[in-house]
């Protein structure tokens, strides 16, 4: 027999785990609204079309990234955290 316990992380409450999870689906969606924003904002600089379109691309990509991390966090956009 051992007197040995063994130490287990503890979980978090799934209130807090919801929260956190709640958060960070609102920090994303923050954050794809101020980057479509910032893709109108780049296209009105008056850059040469051609690199224009370029950065409007890259930020649109960014977008993208920004909603399948957020369909995969939700689950396909079935998320319900309390």
């Amino acid at each position: 027999m051992s007197n040995v316990v063994p130490l287990l992380r503890p979980r978090p409450a799934p209130d807090a785990a919801a929260r956190a999870t709640a958060a960070v689906v609102s920090d994303l969606v923050t954050i794809a609204e101020q980057l479509h924003d910032i893709g109108a904002r780049a296209a009105a600089l008056g850059r040469p079309r051609p690199e224009a379109e370029r950065t409007v691309q890259m930020v649109l990509d960014a977008v993208t990234s920004i909603e399948r991390a957020l369909d995969t966090i939700t689950d396909g956009g079935d998320y319900t955290p309390f």
